[in-house]
């Protein structure tokens, strides 16, 4: 994608009562540092943000009263993104005064890509059904809503265990921090890899979640995805990797059969059940000696039988050097 500075964009973030704060807050941070990172490089800033919603008050999810919203604009200039955030609640209700202003405004927007986008954190994406913009879209929301938005807009195709889904100018994220996710991307996109890169640091985001991006640690690797039954295992697996762990056991954390399992690791995690837990000890055995354990109490530590199982793990997968040599570490 093009990086050439074109005119900046006006992102407004609608706001209803009871908005889940981090939904808004956690990409209007990313966008603002984002400006500060292009000032600092002798750029422009390429984003203004706007706060707008059927009232000039509201109250947040946690309860901070928020003032001076901008009433819903009856024009908007280009370019633009209108960004829509969840609310508490199992289900999303549109009947109050202020969800039918707000869905009434929405269904006069005409997306256009590049000119008018339209981006979604959690529960947003079924505001944006309600007002009929989803219709024949790729889109995904929080795992606690999906149904809710397929019955809403039967004409989207709804996406599971996603982050983040772009279908421009629709772009959807699966809730809470993924938004951040996905502003980090778009952000990426428009100014480009560093800009992201000095966001994301500056935030403390340690892992950048999308198809895109290098994994950092096999802890937090494998995990781009929304499966409750995964997460489950690698979580119990990382907590305590040196446990006698074998695929029935770990088909046990996740309630399914063996085979099962290894079927949903290889479709979500792209890993298999046994070798996820061979990178999980790996790591565990790299950080101890580092530490200046020797090898045969880094493979004790790490779960592995004994230095030879080690040894293999460490090069079967692709490490360089030796356990038994630190500087390659």
């Amino acid at each position: 994608m093009s990086l050439v500075q074109s005119a900046p964009i006006q992102v407004l973030f609608a706001l209803l009562p009871d908005s889940l704060a981090l939904d808004w807050a956690g990409p209007a941070e990313a966008l603002r540092i984002a400006n500060q990172a292009l000032q600092i490089q002798g750029q422009p800033p390429r984003f203004v943000l706007r706060f707008v919603g059927p009232g000039s008050e509201t109250v947040s999810s946690v309860g901070l009263k928020l003032s001076g919203l901008a009433a819903l604009p009856d024009t908007l200039p280009a370019p633009a993104w209108v960004v829509l955030v969840g609310q508490p609640g199992a289900t999303i209700s549109v009947q109050t005064e202020a969800a039918q202003a707000l869905l009434h405004w929405l269904r006069g927007l005409r997306l256009q890509t590049h000119r008018l986008e339209l981006m979604t954190v959690c529960a947003g994406a079924v505001l944006a059904a309600h007002a009929g913009l989803l219709a024949g879209r790729h889109v995904t929301t929080h795992h606690h809503h999906l149904a809710e938005l397929r019955s809403v807009e039967p004409d989207c195709q709804v996406v599971e265990n996603r982050v983040f889904v772009e279908d421009a100018p629709v772009y959807s994220s699966a809730g809470v921090t993924t938004g951040v996710d996905l502003t980090l991307h778009r952000i990426a996109q428009l100014c480009g890899e560093p800009i992201a890169a000095q966001v994301a640091q500056a935030m403390v985001v340690a892992l950048r979640r999308g198809p895109q991006d290098p994994e950092l640690s096999p802890f937090l690797a494998y995990r781009n995805h929304l499966h409750p039954a995964l997460h489950r295992v690698q979580d119990a697996v990382s907590s305590q990797p040196a446990a006698e762990w074998h695929l029935a056991s770990m088909a046990m954390v996740a309630c399914t059969s063996p085979r099962h399992l290894t079927r949903l690791f290889m479709e979500h995690a792209g890993i298999a059940p046994l070798q996820y837990l061979r990178r999980i000890r790996l790591a565990l055995a790299q950080t101890a000696l580092q530490s200046g354990r020797n090898v045969t109490q880094a493979a004790a530590l790490a779960g592995f039988s004994s230095d030879t199982q080690l040894r293999r793990a460490w090069h079967q997968l692709g490490e360089a050097g030796t356990p038994s040599n630190p500087k390659s570490l």
